[in-house]
């Protein structure tokens, strides 16, 4: 689908729409990029393949669902087209955000293959080129990640939106990159001093993950369509509660997930030392129950990697009963998300969209 002139296209058709969409933006920046020189075209490939093979598309698809939720087909004066290349501009953030958390954790594979900075990395060794290979891999893969920030921006503004839509998106979008940005400095700062605040780790969910993921891509849709407050407030709250359930959820496959639906090694947040809610509810029912256990948590996180040993810590955390403390808040959340959709004036098939939504993002399988 190359245009956009019904009014009519489905949730299900973004991920498709989106594609296309950044195709075609990769492609029309390919002169000036191959007019710098061939070596940043060789490096802005791995970008290309990033941004193009995978993921869900889950922001766009939000931002979609908030413009159509705020009657914006039919109704807004807003070219639809451009709507849509606005929605898809956030897949350039989404991949800065991850070419750069990859390197910040040292992962070696996102998506089950290899990340950015250890393809280049290995590219490096294989051509021969000088000096350190690890170090060219993470320098190239950091400015990629800043080449797709600076693409949200172009794609978002060259997208045909007239001024007064850029206006009033202006919020959504500027708190949804300090948001993101914010969330993965604190969570770093947590990671480094072995914080166990459970919320401080809600901190972490709810601006690097459930603001950026759901809620602002939502605020965004809906004030492109010139939404009335009081709907975009109801979707914002769907979105923070619905976004910190799916990070919770992103939680336990993070511990006890299989490699096959992750993409990633098996307890993955174990190795990392990821400070989640997870961790700081099971060293809590540790410290009061099992203090042995809490010691062996303890001196395992971020500094275990052994799979065996990453295996019996995953058991340690699971016998506290956190995982299950976990799944009633994500049902809780995901229960008060609903009902803020509950609200007048989102239309009926929205309304169901967004429910499937949120019950596929937060009940996604181990």
């Amino acid at each position: 689908m190359s245009t956009a002139h019904d009014h009519n296209v489905d949730l299900d058709q973004i991920p498709d729409v989106v594609r296309e969409r950044l195709t075609r933006f990769l492609d029309d920046r390919a002169a000036n990029v191959v007019a710098i020189g061939g070596p940043v075209t060789e490096a802005l490939s791995y970008l290309r393949d990033f941004v193009l093979n995978g993921g869900k598309r889950i922001r766009p698809l939000y931002v979609w669902a908030g413009f159509v939720a705020a009657q914006g087909p039919g109704r807004s004066s807003e070219d639809i087209n451009a709507v849509l290349d606005a929605a898809a501009s956030l897949e350039f953030i989404q991949a800065c955000a991850l070419i750069h958390d990859d390197i910040i954790d040292s992962s070696d594979t996102r998506r089950g293959a290899p990340t950015v900075h250890r393809a280049v990395e290995s590219m490096h060794g294989a051509v021969g080129l000088e000096g350190d290979a690890a170090h060219f891999g993470e320098s190239v893969a950091i400015l990629a990640g800043d080449m797709a920030l600076v693409w949200a921006e172009d794609m978002l503004q060259d997208s045909g939106l007239s001024a007064a839509a850029l206006a009033r998106a202006r919020d959504a979008w500027r708190g949804m990159r300090t948001e993101v940005i914010g969330g993965q400095l604190l969570d770093i700062y947590l990671e480094a001093q072995a914080s166990e605040s459970v919320e401080l780790a809600n901190s972490v969910n709810r601006f690097k993950t459930a603001a950026y993921t759901i809620e602002r891509p939502l605020h965004l849709g809906a004030s492109l369509a010139g939404g009335a407050p009081e709907l975009i407030d109801a979707l914002r709250n769907y979105g923070r509660d619905i976004g910190i359930a799916f990070q919770l959820r992103d939680d336990l496959l993070g511990v006890f997930g299989d490699p096959a639906v992750t993409g990633k090694p098996a307890g993955d947040d174990i190795r990392e030392g990821k400070r989640t809610v997870l961790l700081a509810l099971a060293l809590q029912r540790a410290d009061a129950e099992d203090p042995e256990a809490a010691a062996a948590i303890r001196s395992a996180i971020g500094k275990v990697t052994d799979p065996a040993e990453i295996t019996r810590i995953a058991g340690l955390i699971r016998a506290t009963g956190a995982e299950d403390e976990v799944e009633e808040h994500i049902s809780r959340l995901t229960a008060s998300g609903l009902a803020h959709l509950e609200i007048a004036g989102i239309p009926d098939e929205v309304r169901e969209q967004l429910r499937h939504l949120a019950i596929r993002a937060t009940e996604r399988r181990m």
